[in-house]
């Protein structure tokens, strides 16, 4: 299993309060401008921190950084 960065999670929680918040009301591209920064610098992080480990799925570390975000009671289990 995957194991994000304390940042990549940090990243991936803003993201998803960048969406939450901009999903919040309609769409206009100022609204969704923060999320879709946030998304994009999220993905770039996601892709430098796989870099940096040999055989390190980006994929994976990805879905990981999400896991610990959206559903951190499954995180912390195991």
């Amino acid at each position: 299993m995957a194991n994000p960065s304390e940042n990549l999670i940090n990243l991936c929680r803003a993201a998803v309060e960048a969406e939450r918040v901009a999903t919040a009301e309609p769409y206009t591209q100022e609204g969704w401008a923060a999320w879709m920064e946030a998304a994009e610098t999220f993905q770039a992080a996601v892709t430098a921190e796989a870099a940096q480990e040999p055989k390190q799925s980006r994929l994976e570390l990805e879905q990981a950084a999400k896991k610990a975000v959206l559903h951190p009671e499954e995180s912390s289990d195991g």
